[in-house]
């Protein structure tokens, strides 16, 4: 309860938004971000690759499975 009560008095019509301040602490939080390499980024997005189209793979290999048991099952 404290804390909604805090927020509410924080942010109150006397106290207004200022950009010039908003813009400031933007800068700094984002002088706090850990920034990947090129690098980084090109292992990471290939590991997603492969892993979508290993899981792809099995889901295609699964319904195979299962289309063709319910074709013996329903005939």
């Amino acid at each position: 309860m404290v804390l909604a009560e805090e927020k509410a008095a924080a942010i109150t019509p006397e106290a207004g938004f200022n950009p010039k301040k908003f813009i400031s602490e933007v800068i700094a939080e984002m002088k706090k971000v850990s920034w990947v390499t090129r690098r980084e980024l090109a292992v990471d997005t290939a590991i997603v690759a492969v892993a979508v189209v290993i899981v792809c793979a099995l889901i295609w290999v699964c319904d195979t499975i299962f289309t063709r048991l319910f074709t013996l099952i329903l005939r």
